[in-house]
């Protein structure tokens, strides 16, 4: 986490993620007043903007459920401002491509830079050569204790490890005691500080956590190995660090039959987590919102181009965590569907 932020701080920023926006000062009324009138990726009521070209890597996929959510943010703000921007990442979890990617986009000189930091060590070069050629960066989702050493702009995203906490206070007062933590891209610095986050939580009413490493491109392997650590291990919760790690502990559990038994947790969403959230099969699902970290990166960099307008001086814009529940789950489900949620 940013050095310069108590986890008091961040706390509080965190617990109103339902209107991240104006985590930063003013920034929903610049988005107003700097959004409307667009109504193309290349055409705006500046006639600079549509000179202007955006770059986009990150560690996910535009097909995982997640990613797909944030690449939508990306689209929708480009053409809300009347820029261009281009989407990469690696085809897997691949930080030696991740970093060939980042070094051909700096290399086209775009006129800004977005960025997601799961490894800061793989990355760091290539980020630290796009600020040394000017280009603006601004990195989102994983980085957030990082992204100042880099150069970069701000960070948009969640405070992971805080997030860790929150399921594991949650957990905590659902009882668990003992709980498995599904990891399912090992090497993730943003996934250690979430699992690390949740042993945290969970401690606080004297749980505890062992971290199970899985396979994001084998679900049957990773059903078959979350059905063997129950069998070894009498677990009576379980957190999921994303939708692709959600689904095989569903299957796990249903096949077991412990659903609703066993207290099931997610981090982010997706249309299977949400009905399993709002059927009581599982017990929350942690929203960082990943829309806005698609969204508003694009906004940010336009502004700063066009008048180098950085809101919040750098401090980094929060978007999560946001937990839903049960009583909440309903209304998300159909923004779900429309890829905002």
């Amino acid at each position: 986490m940013a050095a310069d932020l108590t986890r008091r701080d961040l706390f509080k920023k965190s617990a109103v993620a339902g209107a991240a926006v104006a985590a930063v000062p003013s920034l929903a009324a610049i988005l107003d007043a700097c959004t409307s009138g667009s109504t193309s990726t290349s055409t705006s009521t500046s006639s600079n903007r549509g000179n202007i070209h955006l770059a986009v890597v990150t560690h996910g996929q535009a097909s995982d459920p997640f990613w797909s959510v944030v690449k939508t943010g990306v689209a929708q703000a480009a053409k809300d401002m009347g820029v261009n921007f281009s989407y990469d990442a690696p085809p897997t979890f691949d930080m030696v491509k991740m970093s060939q990617l980042i070094d051909a986009k700096v290399a086209s000189k775009p006129d800004g830079l977005i960025v997601s930091i799961p490894d800061a060590s793989a990355l760091g070069g290539s980020i630290k050569s796009a600020v040394s050629a000017g280009i603006p960066v601004i990195s989102i989702n994983s980085g957030s204790d990082v992204y100042k050493s880099l150069g970069a702009l701000t960070h948009i995203g969640q405070t992971e490890e805080l997030a860790g906490m929150a399921g594991g206070d949650n957990m905590g007062k659902a009882g668990v005691q003992n709980a498995l933590c599904i990891n399912q891209e090992q090497g993730n610095a943003a996934l250690e500080l979430r699992c690390k986050g949740f042993q945290e939580g969970l401690a606080k009413t004297g749980g505890k956590v062992t971290e199970l490493v899985v396979d994001l491109k084998n679900p049957t392997d990773t059903q078959q190995k979350i059905t063997s650590a129950f069998q070894r291990t009498p677990y009576d919760g379980v957190l999921a660090l994303g939708p692709t790690g959600a689904a095989p502990a569903l299957a796990a559990l249903q096949a077991a039959g412990k659903l609703g038994q066993i207290k099931l947790g997610t981090f982010d969403l997706s249309a299977d987590v949400l009905s399993a959230v709002a059927a009581g099969n599982m017990l929350f699902a942690i929203d960082q919102q990943q829309y806005l970290q698609g969204y508003l990166p694009i906004v940010i960099l336009t502004l700063f181009k066009l008048y180098l307008l950085l809101p919040g001086g750098g401090q980094p814009v929060l978007t999560g965590p946001n937990l839903v529940l049960k009583d909440t789950a309903s209304r998300v489900i159909d923004l779900s569907k429309q890829g905002i949620r």
